[in-house]
């Protein structure tokens, strides 16, 4: 007599359905983990702003040997725009330097080619945040914290200005 055998038919994976899988769970990864190359950050040392539709401040930083001591103030101030601009910079117990930005251009603060903005007096320490006050026509009146730095880093050694 013969037995009854059960039918066995299992379906083989195909090359098709491993890589749907494969698909599936790797997309999961990107949907619980932002893709970082995506988003927008700062890559340098000193802080970057918008100053109204046309102007921006790049990388801003301070550097000064102490607190109290006198300071520079280093970055660049760039227009998109198709008319010079005046921008104000006013460091908090600073006085105001007001600095041309052609159309269409891009003005260096600091440094052999740069426009100088010396502080009398820097009231942060290296390490902290110094308030800047930044004026535009279009902008109007932004607050900037900007990063003091003082020589300790080999590519600042020889801006720093010398305290007094």
């Amino acid at each position: 007599m013969a037995s009854a055998r059960p039918s066995r038919r299992t379906r083989p994976w195909t090359a098709s359905t491993v890589v749907a899988v494969a698909a599936l769970a790797l997309t999961g990864c990107s949907a619980t983990n932002p893709i970082t190359t995506a988003e927008s950050y700062n890559v340098v040392d000193g802080v970057q702003e918008e100053l109204g539709s046309d102007v921006a401040a790049r990388s801003l930083l301070v550097l000064t040997a102490e607190e109290g001591a006198p300071g520079t103030l280093l970055g660049a101030l760039a227009n998109r725009s198709r008319e010079a601009v005046e921008v104000t910079l006013e460091p908090d117990g600073g006085d105001a330097v007001t600095i041309d930005v052609p159309a269409g251009g891009t003005v260096l603060l600091g440094g052999e080619n740069g426009e100088e903005v010396e502080l009398d007096r820097v009231g942060v320490a290296p390490g902290g945040l110094l308030d800047v006050t930044a004026t535009t026509p279009d902008g109007g009146a932004t607050r900037i914290r900007v990063p003091v730095f003082d020589g300790t880093l080999p590519e600042y050694a020889d801006a720093v200005p010398d305290a007094d």
